[in-house]
């Protein structure tokens, strides 16, 4: 929130989302986001893809979409569990796909731009550090994506 606050000014009057975790967006709620903006952000807890149904995500065209930024991959004892009892109704390679690499894969064939996203689990103290490098380099500094990315790799 702090993060949001002190970037505030430099969003687009057209700022939209969904904060806190009182409850989780509908698939609906996440086809409007993903489907009307220029620019997504996650930031939460366990594997994005586990949050949205992969043949709703995989039937979409999102060309509009020119970044997606996954900062995902985060987990707690709660989230651990909630994702372990998901993923006991799923297949094997239904569990693969939801992976980093897969599920750049799939936003990028839906027509997302570019994707940013994590590759291994984190926490939530190294995920906000990251958010903070990303708002100062691409809306403070006027970076690109690629020059961003170096920058988080450092």
């Amino acid at each position: 929130q702090e993060i949001l606050e002190k970037y505030h000014d430099l969003f687009t009057v057209q700022w939209e989302g969904v904060i806190g975790n009182m409850c989780a967006p509908s698939q609906a709620k996440w086809e409007q986001l993903l489907t009307n903006c220029s620019a997504f952000l996650f930031y939460g807890m366990e594997r994005f893809m586990s949050h949205v149904l992969l043949n709703w995500l995989v039937a979409m065209n999102i060309p509009k979409c020119r970044l997606v930024v996954l900062l995902d991959l985060v987990r707690s004892r709660q989230s651990y569990q909630r994702i372990a009892n998901s993923d006991f109704h799923k297949s094997c390679l239904r569990i693969a796909l939801e992976r980093p690499t897969e599920t750049a894969m799939l936003l990028s064939l839906t027509g997302v731009g570019s994707i940013i996203a994590t590759q291994w689990y984190t926490n939530l103290e190294e995920n906000a550090e990251r958010l903070e490098i990303l708002f100062e380099n691409l809306l403070s500094f006027g970076k690109t994506t690629g020059q961003t990315v170096h920058v988080l790799q450092k």
